[in-house]
């Protein structure tokens, strides 16, 4: 690559660890510290509204079940013609720890799972998407390491000090000349960050309509998410010009800022603040005394 480069943040030499006949992949790892993340910060705020863990817990189990299999099904079948990994092998297709989870698929079949089981329990659907809100903010952010250890889904060439240095192995087509590149998992995490802090800080200061923090969290990952889009060079498929996922970012997000407003400023009908209910505590047998006793 032409001129100097005064700086870069160095890419791991391999995204994996051996661990005597396993083999530990990094990029599930940030996964599940992701997921470990989201689970403590919604349990958190849900038991201090007054619910309990045990629900968390289930949504947690089905709601990352349910993601994972809609964020895969999400990369293959836009990605299908463009990444090589799924036609690997005949598993190539559901090879998560390679990379290739799309959010346009995990977040609705993770919160669709997650809303069964809320309903389920006879609890409030809406006021447990705003309970998840800022944990699933904060989980993509974590999750978004693992594309750097797997050096993967960056941005375009450029020579600024914090740019990501990308081995010629793991280089897209077309710019294996250049070395360093815009590190969009860092953006993304500190934007993430940001926006947890910012959501949490509304909850707190602010009288909320429910869903509405939901709302929020959607128009606020989807505001940068739709500015990466323009960033990035990994293979995609082009309409009008941009990336597939810029014009679905762009869509999502004035859906999510309409229902925003419609729903906290200009919905006129009055709704019963809604309240977790704790999950009851089976009673064991009651002591007899004899009547006859009692003095």
């Amino acid at each position: 690559m032409t001129g100097v480069v005064l700086g870069y943040i160095p890419s791991p030499s391999s995204g994996t660890f051996n661990l005597g006949p396993l083999t530990l992949h990094m990029y599930g790892v940030m996964l599940l510290l992701g997921i470990a993340a989201c689970v403590w910060l919604t349990g958190r705020r849900w038991v201090s509204w007054g619910g309990d863990w045990d629900l968390v817990f289930r949504v947690a189990l089905w709601g990352v079940i349910a993601g994972v299999v809609g964020a895969r099904a999400y990369h293959d079948i836009t990605s299908w013609s463009q990444d090589p990994a799924i036609h690997r092998h005949w598993w190539g297709f559901a090879a998560v720890w390679d990379g290739g989870l799309g959010i346009w698929g995990g977040i609705p079949a993770g919160v669709l799972a997650g809303a069964l089981v809320v309903r389920h329990s006879g609890n409030s659907i809406r006021l447990m998407m705003d309970a998840v809100a800022p944990g699933l903010l904060l989980a993509q952010g974590i999750g978004r390491w693992g594309n750097y250890w797997n050096q993967e889904l960056y941005g375009k060439p450029t020579k600024l000090p914090w740019a990501l240095k990308i081995d010629p192995a793991h280089r897209v087509s077309g710019y294996e000349r250049f070395a360093t590149f815009h590190p969009t998992f860092l953006y993304e995490f500190t934007w993430d960050l940001i926006g947890v802090g910012v959501l949490l800080w509304v909850d707190r200061r602010f009288t909320l309509r429910r869903p509405a923090l939901f709302a929020l969290y959607v128009a606020w990952y989807t505001t940068f998410r739709t500015y990466e889009e323009v960033l990035r060079i990994d293979p995609s498929h082009y309409f009008a010009g941009e990336r597939v996922n810029f014009w679905v970012s762009l869509g999502i997000w004035i859906l999510s800022v309409a229902f925003f407003v419609w729903w906290q400023f200009f919905r006129s009908r009055p709704e019963k603040p809604a309240v977790p209910k704790a999950r009851p505590v089976p009673k064991g047998p009651r002591m007899a005394v004899p009547k006859g006793r009692v003095r």
